[in-house]
């Protein structure tokens, strides 16, 4: 990452040029709190008291979705909250490194913008599993196959609204599910954040690389990928690994990106954030109505 922030502070001294960090911007965090978090909640008050809220599951990328985690942590004191990475690239899991296909998500670094001390789960997926169910979801033999298991037609093909970090949600659901042993009164959320649309050119890709997705490969990938996902890779974070995952801050922020000692040890503080997701977010809105009046739409 540190080659992309540093081209970035070269194009910043254009003042032409406008730099939107997502990785550092708290608008990010703060919009998923209050519009993603409260969207899960209007869902999870249609539920019946039969059911638990559980858990929180969501790709890192750039800590902005996650950002949820902090509103329904309000609600539901004992919800789980995951994060989840590629195996290829544990940065959070083991400290690690590397490329990875799960395209979307952050790697190599902790942002700025996340609040670690609310994280309580880190799991890592196999970025093979996520391009071979990209395959299930949408080659002809994974829809017929769907339907076989009793899915209509219309539900096969919706499928096609996971795109490749999605799958990689869906499947670090399943192993929260696993680890934990949940059961039908329990609720996970998770997000599907993009689609199918996103990766056509990577469908050819995998039918030229390897051919023609068959029968065989539906059923192998539906049992291996799906009904047998397992929990290898899947960390509960005690005090110690959150503050461990919080100090990789410091290298990419302090030392590199002109943030403060300062601001880093504060950011450990519950009330850090408290008044980053409550205390600016009317700072927000009134710029987001500037805007409006300035462009005619209010």
């Amino acid at each position: 990452m540190k080659e992309i922030y540093d081209k970035c502070w070269e194009l910043r001294e254009d003042a032409n040029n406008i730099i939107f960090n997502q990785f550092d911007e708290f608008g990010n965090p703060i919009y998923h709190y209050h519009v993603t978090g409260r969207a899960i909640e209007e869902v999870a008050d249609k539920l019946t008291n039969d059911y638990r809220i559980t858990a929180y599951v969501s790709a890192t990328g750039s800590a902005g979705t996650i950002a949820a985690g902090d509103y329904l942590r309000k609600l539901y004191p004992h919800l789980k909250v995951v994060a989840t990475e590629a195996v290829q690239c544990p940065t959070l899991y083991m400290n690690g490194f590397g490329g990875h296909r799960i395209e979307g998500i952050g790697d190599k670094h902790v942002p700025w913008v996340h609040n670690v001390r609310n994280t309580d789960v880190v799991t890592a997926i196999d970025d093979e599993d996520c391009m071979r169910l990209l395959r299930f979801f949408n080659e002809e033999a994974g829809l017929q196959y769907m339907e076989q298991l009793g899915l209509s037609q219309d539900s096969a093909a919706s499928m096609s609204l996971l795109g490749i970090s999605s799958i990689c949600n869906l499947l670090a659901a399943i192993k929260t599910a696993k680890y934990f042993e949940l059961n039908e009164k329990d609720v996970i959320f998770t997000i599907f954040t993009d689609s199918v649309e996103l990766y056509e050119s990577r469908l050819i890709e995998l039918r030229d690389s390897f051919g023609k997705y068959a029968r065989d490969h539906a059923l192998r990938d539906h049992a291996a990928l799906l009904q047998e996902q397992r929990t290898d890779y899947f960390r509960e974070l005690n005090y110690r690994d959150r503050k461990t995952i919080h100090n990789l801050k410091y290298y990419t922020w302090v030392e590199q990106q002109g943030k403060s000692y300062e601001e880093i040890l504060e950011q450990w503080n519950p009330e850090y954030w408290e008044q980053i997701f409550e205390g600016e977010v009317g700072y927000f809105d009134e710029l987001i109505e500037q805007m409006d009046a300035e462009i005619g739409l209010s």
